[in-house]
């Protein structure tokens, strides 16, 4: 009997030392294995004749070895030389520090090699070529699979485990997908699929491999949500919040007016906070568009039903932002509002956590520490959780079920094209707050290359001597790249020690301790630091009305939606403000890119445009919804796919709902399957 979850170091060719590497790839499992997709293919299934070699191509030759290996010393390098010649030419190939190579080669025996060939004035050369005997086809005469890789894995090493797998489960997989599915998708069965996507014969066999499993992948998660969301909606056990707590208690003493898109979705919570169904919405709005007043209000309706509110926000920092923005306003209605954040004492934590049991606090704002068991409610009735992409599925359940099916509201400001939403976000209603309040200033951007790096820091001192504040973004590749790391700490010290040596300036990165980084930003916030430097930790939402300058660095090494986001930290107060993107590059989509920033500055367009452009990579990681994070599909690339599947699953949803007949048996189990320890289906 197969067992796909038997644990991986019991595959042939893993051992003790190697299971350590594949765990640093998330493989545990002869399942994860199996799953563990190629990036790349390198075709040398095709050889070459030496006289149709194209000087800098990879190349597959078929060639004769005329002598044996000649070493040569040069200092501690050994260097090994082999002379092959076919029937139209000869090549001279050459290894470094590949002493075990001496004896592998025997004159007058055929051998292939696979590597980038040199055509200098007719004399071919290649360097570090992978080779096979001719009636060996282990790295050479078919098309090879190029992994992604943890330090110490080879490629070689790797390939083989998968082999290793791939025999064990040769031709017994079980079928995930229904029959009727694969008829009419026409999509290859499991079998096919896992066997070519690794090792295709032809390249058009990935293609047809991939297509199926992508279309798997996307249709499970498609139909997760739709399960999720008729959950929700045969739910009649929701919160009737009452008719006569009126909204426009809070919006007739605002010091200002709201748009008509905040009156619009506010309209669309009052409806679902009267319904008995729970609410479960997102609430999108771009950067400074005003959704933190609109939980405000909901957060009064659920207060004057008689229930509390809890508004869950992804630092300290904002969630103190948010205190100082709610009790500004509801403290003269007679609501009362407190913070849980880690650094609260822990007296001042006992008081908050008694009065919050005993209902003598409306409106609970807080980081991830209103998650903990100790947080005990008397009556929560409303969540919202901030900047949503930030909180998985699981936080949001774990946070409602601290109450009896309260309503609940997630905000991003992460623009989404709504297509994109709709389907990432398919078990939640969808509110866009797509108008900014007038008044704002256009922040003026500017795309500008390195040689214009002393204008750009006289405009800095400029600023800062009319007693504004500067943002400096520095890169972060990968959230542990040490590169990425040092260039916020090398550019400080730069700055603080010669380029800004008159003004105040720090530095903040992901590293640092959480107390350290909300100490930094208060500072900041309080305009005792002039200059910050940061990697996009400053990303979320925080308020700083004197930063009127936001300067990005290799600006071309982010997303445009994350570009956008960082945009928004500056132009929050009554000052004109600047973003200026530095890029190194020049590709066209590079430069189209920085267009885009240049000419807009609405999320919603730029997001779009961002899909368009990129063309792979992950848009915003999946991670971050709760979901599984895709093995195989891109949200970029697989749009077409995603649009076609989101049919196939309302159709089938329409016609069975639980997925209750035979016919849908297997795509119950695979939800089950890939969701079950994540969301409840």
């Amino acid at each position: 009997m197969l067992d796909l979850n038997k644990d991986v170091k019991y595959v042939k060719s893993v051992g003790p030392n190697r299971v350590k590497l594949l765990n640093k790839l998330n493989i545990y499992t002869l399942k994860d294995l199996i799953t563990y997709y190629p990036r790349d293919y390198e075709d040398r299934s095709k050889p070459k004749n030496l006289y149709e070699c194209v000087d800098g191509e990879e190349v597959l030759i078929e060639a004769m070895a005329t002598g044996r290996i000649l070493e040569m010393r040069k200092g501690k390098m050994v260097i090994s030389k082999l002379i092959v010649k076919d029937q139209t030419g000869t090549c001279y190939i050459t290894w470094f520090n590949q002493g075990y190579l001496r004896d592998k080669f025997q004159p007058g025996r055929m051998y292939r090699f696979f590597g980038k060939i040199s055509n200098k004035n007719g004399r071919f050369e290649m360097n570090s070529p992978v080779y096979d005997e001719i009636d060996q086809s282990k790295n050479t005469g078919r098309i090879i699979p190029i992994y992604p890789l943890t330090y110490e894995l080879k490629q070689g090493t790797l390939r083989r485990i998968i082999e290793s797998g791939l025999a064990e489960v040769k031709g017994n997989l079980p079928e995930t997908l229904p029959d009727y599915i694969l008829k009419e998708n026409n999509l290859w069965n499991i079998n096919l699929c896992i066997e070519r996507i690794h090792f295709p014969k032809e390249l058009s066999d990935f293609n047809k491999a991939r297509e199926r499993l992508v279309f798997e992948e996307l249709l499970t998660m498609q139909l997760a949500l739709l399960k999720l969301k008729n959950n929700y909606e045969r739910d009649t056990n929701g919160i009737q919040f009452s008719k006569d707590a009126k909204m426009s208690d809070v919006i007739n003493i605002l010091p200002f007016r709201l748009t008509k898109a905040q009156l619009r979705v506010l309209e669309e919570i009052d409806r679902d906070m009267e319904s008995n169904k729970p609410m479960n919405r997102l609430l999108q709005g771009d950067v400074g568009s005003g959704k933190t007043v609109v939980a405000m209000i909901a957060a009064y309706k659920a207060v004057k039903s008689g229930y509390q509110a809890a508004i869950m926000a992804p630092t300290a920092i904002l969630a103190s932002q948010h205190l100082e923005s709610f009790q500004g306003i509801l403290d003269e209605l007679g609501i009362r509002s407190a913070l849980l954040i880690s650094s609260v004492t822990k007296k001042k934590k006992e008081e908050i956590l008694e009065k919050l049991k005993n209902g003598e606090i409306d409106i609970l704002i807080g980081t991830h520490a209103i998650l903990e068991e100790n947080v005990v409610f008397k009556n929560l009735g409303l969540v919202v959780t901030d900047e949503q992409h930030r909180f998985g599925v699981k936080q949001r359940s774990t946070i409602a079920s601290k109450a009896k099916n309260p309503d609940v509201i997630a905000m991003s400001a992460t623009p989404i094209p709504r297509t994109l939403a709709l389907i990432l976000y398919g078990d939640l209603d969808i509110s866009i707050i797509d108008e900014l309040p007038p008044n704002r200033k256009k922040i003026e951007t500017y795309a500008v290359r390195k040689n214009m790096e002393e204008r750009v820091n006289a405009f800095i001192r400029k600023q800062i001597d009319e007693g504004r504040q500067a943002y400096i973004v520095c890169p972060l590749v990968e959230e542990n790249e040490e590169m990425g790391l040092k260039s916020v700490t090398e550019l400080a010290e730069k700055y603080q020690k010669e380029t800004f040596s008159n003004y105040k300036v720090a530095y903040l990165h992901g590293k640092m301790k959480v107390k350290e980084k909300d100490e930094i930003m208060q500072k900041f916030k309080d305009g005792e630091i002039q200059i910050l430097i940061a990697t996009t930790v400053i990303e979320v939402g925080v308020n700083v009305p004197n930063a009127s300058i936001m300067v990005v660095e290799n600006a071309e090494r982010f997303g445009l939606a994350q570009l956008h986001q960082l945009r928004g930290r500056v132009g929050r107060g009554e000052y004109q403000s600047y973003c200026i993107l530095k890029y190194e590059g020049n590709g066209e989509t590079v430069r189209q890119r920085m267009k885009v920033m240049c000419d807009t500055n609405d999320g919603f367009i730029i997001s779009e445009k961002d899909l368009e452009l990129r063309g792979s990579g992950d848009f915003f990681g999946t991670e971050q919804h709760g979901l599984p994070e895709f093995k195989i599909a891109n949200l970029f690339e697989d749009i077409g796919t995603l649009k076609k599947v989101q049919k196939i699953a309302l159709e089938i949803m329409e016609d069975d709902p639980l997925l209750e007949k035979e016919k849908n048996k297997k795509l119950n189990e695979l939800i089950k399957e890939k969701f079950s320890s994540r969301i409840e289906i």
